[in-house]
């Protein structure tokens, strides 16, 4: 199976109706079931029309492109937090120091000249620490 059939089963399952397209009302309820947050209606009018510019129905291609927003926008989340895990020293960025102490505790036995070789490989700007973009780079 592919990511895209996935998505045509999963809309699918959220057009009740079964007409080639969710209403704000369908996913409302939809949601309902899976969220453990109660959702208002309106914000799922206001999902669908960022999305289309309309509220009134949601047709497959914006739903895909809902899921996909999605789903990069927790894969975001996951590396901010895995950035922050690194970043040690509130600089807002990783040094060579703060990775040799992040690998030390994950049980990885590195010197500080190791990790300084390690973040000049994708240090972009050559400052010698890692930004989160150019860790965000380095992870994709």
């Amino acid at each position: 199976m592919n990511k895209s059939s996935d998505y045509k089963r999963v809309f699918n399952h959220f057009d009740e109706d079964g007409n080639g397209m969710i209403s704000p009302s369908e996913m409302h309820r939809r949601l309902g079931l899976i969220c453990q947050e109660e959702i208002l209606i309106e914000e799922v009018q206001f999902a669908i029309e960022s999305l289309n510019g309309s509220s009134e129905q949601l047709g497959f291609e914006d739903f895909f492109s809902l899921m996909e927003n999605e789903k990069d926008d927790v894969k975001l989340e996951d590396l901010k937090k895995a950035f922050r895990m690194y970043e040690m020293d509130g600089t807002g960025c990783i040094t060579p120091r703060s990775l040799n102490r992040m690998l030390s505790r994950l049980g990885e036995s590195r010197s500080v000249d190791e990790c300084v070789n390690m973040i000049n490989r994708f240090d972009l700007n050559g400052d010698g620490v890692l930004s989160f973009d150019e860790f965000k780079a380095m992870m994709n």
